[in-house]
């Protein structure tokens, strides 16, 4: 399947990669410019405990191009484990920092996911930021009537010709969808989460010194309780995890990289 091109460390059963943005960005690079099909796993902690508790889904992350460390508790795992020069990757970051490398290459960009009104906000901004950002479309899907959508939009994907295509379906639904389609649409897809919502300026994003201090999921648990409040309330699971892991008391083999 994939030959990953950075070093992957066993958190929990899955294969994250030790990187950080620039490392991000170059290995995207060299995907577009050899025209191969991947995809990439943004990772935080709560999509680590989805593959804990689904084998499928574990088996995408580790078949992806790329697992990003997306999270702080993530980044200190990798750097416990001696890849100092990891950061974290961020989705946000991510699409920025692609978005601002692909105006000197021509790449071309498509966006799928998200409400109308946030993706149109979305690409409007990143056009207004990256003057000569290509946009070869966008699309909002239903999610109440989804499956009926997507033969038309895969079609739409495809015709685009576009390089990259930006997912933002909700984690692990992005991650399992991206795999489902990958060969289906060509080019590299890569699952963002949130980052059109937080990009657009329809959600806040968590000050920086936050972020850096690890503690985003509760600044996201206070701005959306009701939606969020399954999500976190993993953590301390994942925490125990972590610390039968790192004691050798339990063992998570790595299924699916190949």
């Amino acid at each position: 399947m994939n030959s990953p091109s950075s070093p992957r460390h066993n958190i929990l059963g899955v294969g994250v990669s030790a990187i950080n943005l620039q490392d991000a960005v170059t290995t995207i690079q060299a995907w577009v410019e050899r025209k191969q099909r991947q995809y990439v796993c943004v990772t935080p902690a709560h999509a680590v405990m989805d593959c804990v508790s689904s084998q499928a889904v574990r088996r995408v992350y580790n078949r992806s191009g790329m697992v990003t460390p997306d999270g702080m508790a993530i980044v200190w795992l990798l750097k416990l484990a001696g890849f100092k020069e990891v950061s974290r990757v961020y989705g946000p970051d991510l699409l920025q920092a692609v978005c601002a490398e692909s105006v000197r290459h021509g790449w071309r960009h498509y966006f799928f996911g998200g409400a109308p009104r946030v993706t149109q906000s979305l690409v409007d901004r990143l056009q207004r930021d990256y003057p000569g950002l290509q946009v070869a479309g966008w699309d909002s899907p239903s999610f109440a009537d989804f499956s009926a959508e997507e033969p038309a939009a895969l079609a739409r994907m495809r015709e685009s010709e576009a390089d990259i295509i930006w997912v933002a379906l909700g984690s692990p639904r992005q991650e399992l969808w991206m795999a489902q389609n990958l060969h289906q649409v060509g080019g590299v897809m890569i699952g963002v989460g949130a980052a059109f919502d937080f990009l657009s300026g329809f959600k806040p994003q968590a000050p920086r010194w936050v972020q850096r201090m690890g503690m985003e999921w509760l600044f996201r648990f206070f701005s959306e309780p009701r939606r969020l409040w399954r999500r976190y309330i993993r953590y301390p699971w994942f925490v125990v995890l972590v610390f039968l892991q790192l004691t050798g008391i339990k063992k998570f083999p790595i299924e699916g990289i190949s």
